[in-house]
């Protein structure tokens, strides 16, 4: 029932590999998405724009309620850029530090 320590470095090598691609799949779609929104043009502190996305993530993590409302109404087209703005800037601030 137990498994050998041998076999658990394997298993976590292999999620370490997962997620490796995970994020690079997520860091690809993310900064495409930055640089069709215009970010690639923006200059601005790396920091300040990753502290923008990180006040972005706690809005549509449920921050604030109206956001995930404006989703579904004539409110959608600024939800989605303000998303499009977030997403991009974890990419360029994703891709520089990585």
């Amino acid at each position: 029932m137990k498994k050998a320590s041998a076999k658990i470095r394997d298993e976590i090598a292999k999620l370490q590999e997962q997620l490796k691609v995970a994020e690079t799949r997520e860091a690809e779609r993310i900064g495409r998405i930055a640089l069709k929104a215009g970010l690639g043009e923006i200059e601005i502190d790396e920091a300040e724009l990753q502290a923008a996305f990180e006040q972005m993530t706690k809005r549509f993590r449920g921050g604030q309620g109206g956001t995930t409302g404006g989703k579904n109404g004539a409110g959608d087209s600024s939800g989605a850029t303000s998303t499009t703005a977030v997403a991009s800037g974890a990419a360029n601030g994703g891709n520089g530090e990585a």
